[in-house]
């Protein structure tokens, strides 16, 4: 078989388009590089869909941790306190159990049980929580006169909030924020090794790396393919994320913008 029918054939499994059958012996060094890549596309899906959702609620929470009302603060306090406090993996694995003991007495939360939603609701409020302790930090920073400005201009309430706070949180906390995108689309590739199941073997990059892996007794060569697929995928977020931060400080002379700068988290 070439390389390009090997590509017609696989580039899409992931997603239940093309072969059905995982190859089986003779591994080809194309196989590994499109069925990895193939499975990279369910981790860019949790990833991002996690990332835009979560940004929202991040928001949220960081206001009401700030808030002067106590039930809303405490509220806020708590949701990033747990989902900071616990392990990712083992927040999949009580929220598999979880949906699946709600989808035996409710058929709505069929759903929930896979992977597809579940662990991307998982991801969502995983990562709204770490950012949503990032954006109240740069809360804490944005300079006392940025906010007597805007009162000495007649902002107030949420035209306020709009033009002024949250435009300056942004700007503060992107960098950090970065990071935490980064670090969660490399999260994503604990999905399929949690309770969620990997239906008809359809999994994500690290699933199929692993199944090569397992069969050649070999994981030099398909650890290395996944590594350097996530090398280009975190490219593509410092790039994107760059030009959202050179937006956010357009306003600024060119020496005083802050440029991004890529850090590792090792352990979290």
């Amino acid at each position: 078989m070439s390389c390009w029918q090997t590509i017609q054939d696989y580039a899409l499994r992931s997603l239940g388009i093309g072969e059905r059958l995982l190859p089986r012996e003779d591994f080809t060094l194309c196989e590994q590089v499109t069925l990895i890549g193939s499975g990279l596309l369910w981790n860019i899906y949790f990833g991002t869909l996690a990332l835009l959702a979560g940004f929202f609620l991040a928001t949220a929470v960081a206001v009401g941790k700030g808030a002067r009302n106590r039930p809303v603060r405490k509220l806020s306090e708590w949701f990033i306190f747990v989902f900071r406090g616990s392990p990712l993996f083992i927040q999949f694995f009580f929220a598999y159990f979880l949906f699946l003991s709600l989808k035996s007495h409710v058929a709505f939360f069929d759903p929930f049980t896979s992977a597809w939603l579940g662990a991307l609701i998982v991801l969502f409020l995983n990562t709204a929580a770490y950012s949503g302790e990032i954006f109240h930090g740069a809360l804490r920073a944005i300079p006392k006169g940025d906010v007597e400005a805007a009162d000495a201009y007649g902002f107030s309430g949420w035209s306020r909030f709009r033009r002024i706070v949250w435009p300056t949180m942004l700007r503060l906390a992107w960098p950090a924020y970065t990071n935490e995108a980064i670090f969660l689309f490399h999260a994503t590739t604990l999905v399929f090794f949690s309770g969620f199941p990997a239906w008809r073997q359809k999994g994500d990059a690290l699933y199929y790396a692993n199944y090569f892996a397992d069969k050649t007794f070999n994981p030099f060569v398909p650890y290395p393919i996944l590594a350097g697929y996530f090398i280009l995928l975190t490219l593509v977020i410092i790039t994107l994320f760059g030009l959202i931060n050179r937006r956010l400080n357009r306003h600024l002379p060119q020496e005083a913008r802050r440029g991004l700068r890529l850090r590792v988290n090792v352990i979290r």
